[in-house]
């Protein structure tokens, strides 16, 4: 295996759709590998081990799950059904474990199964520029910017390590964004934040205003005013992260696993129901196309408590 065909097998991952949505637990799982490897120079673990990390991951970056149970195996998927050409997974004698095999924490538990990446692809990685580029291929393939930071964190990866060594000659190049795409959102949304209001400025200079994707850019998101909302630091996040969605009507959501305890952390709840502030008169309004991908995609179900 060559660091082209690394990068190729990895940019080929196969995705699951569960009911048309997402299902990024491969990405995560890869991820999360890739994170013990800097940690320790190998990915061997058992399914026992990686279950509840894992599932975690996929839990708070993938759509929700209404099953508990579900929930608390769904790195079962891809524990199974991670590409041959990159991960061995044997059970407790050492026999293989084919593709076709339950996708149940209690069948894996009970074979005693056990996985690694190929040895080739592990000496790959100890380049760490690659590990930076295979890292950055799977958050730009299946996620969006503000979760790039949150979701090495919780894989164990070191993001500025991985910025750093992102800036070698071989970097792999991202789709570019349109220029242009901030302004013109902000502009149509007259420097202000859609959900809360906020409009920051120091000086002439807005401070803590972003312009969200509603589709993500990774996912095919067009750099478009109807694909665009100006959010606060704080609403893009959360949107981003599924706590905040919008239904049709462009009114806001507040997803039932949302919790907070503080006068602030509640001042979200207050959001659910209420309009987004629209464009500015000839703008574009978001597309319903987009609405219904966040909706299905990002958005933490069960959570959608509609007024």
């Amino acid at each position: 295996m060559t660091r082209d065909e690394l990068m190729s097998t990895l940019s080929a991952l196969r995705r699951a759709q569960t009911g048309g949505r997402r299902a990024p637990h491969k990405p995560l799982l890869v991820l999360w590998l890739l994170g013990r490897f800097a940690a320790s120079g190998s990915t061997a673990v058992t399914y026992e081990e990686a279950e509840e990390p894992v599932s975690r991951l996929i839990n708070d970056f993938g759509p929700a799950v209404t099953s508990r149970t579900r929930a608390r195996e769904r790195a079962a998927m891809p524990f199974v059904h991670l590409e041959r050409e990159l991960w061995d997974l044997r059970d407790m004698d050492g026999s293989r474990i084919g593709p076709d095999a339950p996708e149940r924490g209690s069948w894996l538990r009970a074979r005693g199964a056990h996985g690694r990446l190929r040895p080739e692809a592990e000496t790959l990685l100890t380049d760490p520029v690659t590990l930076a580029d295979a890292a950055r291929l799977l958050l730009e393939q299946h996620f969006t910017a503000v979760l790039e930071a949150p979701i090495c964190d919780a894989a164990g990866l070191d993001l500025t390590a991985l910025d750093e060594a992102a800036y070698a000659p071989a970097r792999r190049k991202r789709r570019a964004r349109r220029a242009g795409f901030a302004e013109e959102v902000l502009q149509a949304y007259a420097y202000a934040c859609a959900f809360c209001g906020f409009d920051g400025a120091l000086g002439r200079n807005p401070v803590g205003l972003e312009a969200a994707h509603v589709r993500w850019h990774s996912q095919d998101g067009p750099d478009e005013v109807d694909n665009g909302l100006a959010l606060c630091s704080l609403h893009h996040t959360l949107f981003d992260l599924g706590v905040l969605g919008l239904l049709p009507d462009l009114r806001i959501q507040v997803s039932q696993l949302y919790v907070a305890r503080s006068r602030s952390g509640r001042a979200i709840d207050a959001l659910h129901g209420q309009p987004t502030s629209p464009p500015r008169p000839g703008r574009p309004t978001i597309d319903p196309r987009f609405v219904l991908w966040h909706g299905q995609q990002v958005f933490k179900r069960p959570g959608a408590r509609v007024a």
